[in-house]
């Protein structure tokens, strides 16, 4: 299938659709716990430099992929240079995926390969049920923050996200 041809689908009656290799996936809406956490890391972050959304869409290669990361961080000359009439371009500079249920160890690696090879700098994995918050970089460190730590954003110098803010 095209990427036109995806556009053309229309809005499911339960979830929303990512674009995965060429492959319309459904994914379901998340559970409340799920979207306080998402709300919480959005808050967050924009308070330490702005520019992050929820359900942040993205395409990050030309053709067969439409990702929507659970939270997105993007530089202001990203956000500013982004097509308003179009999707963005490429990988948030900061991609966060909170752990559900139906998510695979495969398609959470396969996600964090995609995002940090075409415009990630970082790529979060947080894990609700053990309140940790998994973090890998383009240069293939993956580091795992838990309660009591603070994760340094690489976006503001000097600042941190605290853990267990995340978590509150």
């Amino acid at each position: 299938m095209t990427f036109a041809e995806f556009e053309q689908l229309p809005d499911p009656q339960f979830g929303r659709y990512e674009f995965r290799q060429g492959e319309p996936v459904i994914v379901g809406p998340p559970i409340f716990g799920h979207m306080k956490v998402q709300q919480m890391l959005r808050d967050l972050l924009d308070q330490a430099a702005g520019r992050a959304c929820t359900e942040f869409g993205f395409r990050p290669v030309p053709e067969h992929e439409y990702r929507i990361a659970d939270v997105g961080y993007c530089s202001t000359e990203r956000w500013n240079a982004a097509d308003p009439k179009g999707y963005f371009a490429g990988a948030p500079d900061l991609a966060v995926e909170i752990l559900s249920p139906s998510n695979s160890k495969k398609e959470m690696l396969d996600k964090r390969k995609l995002c940090l090879e075409n415009g990630s700098l970082e790529f979060w994995v947080v894990d609700l049920e053990h309140h940790q918050i998994e973090v890998s970089t383009q240069d293939g460190r993956t580091i795992t923050f838990e309660s009591g730590q603070q994760i340094p954003l690489f976006f503001t110098a000097d600042a941190h996200l605290d853990v267990d803010m995340v978590f509150a």
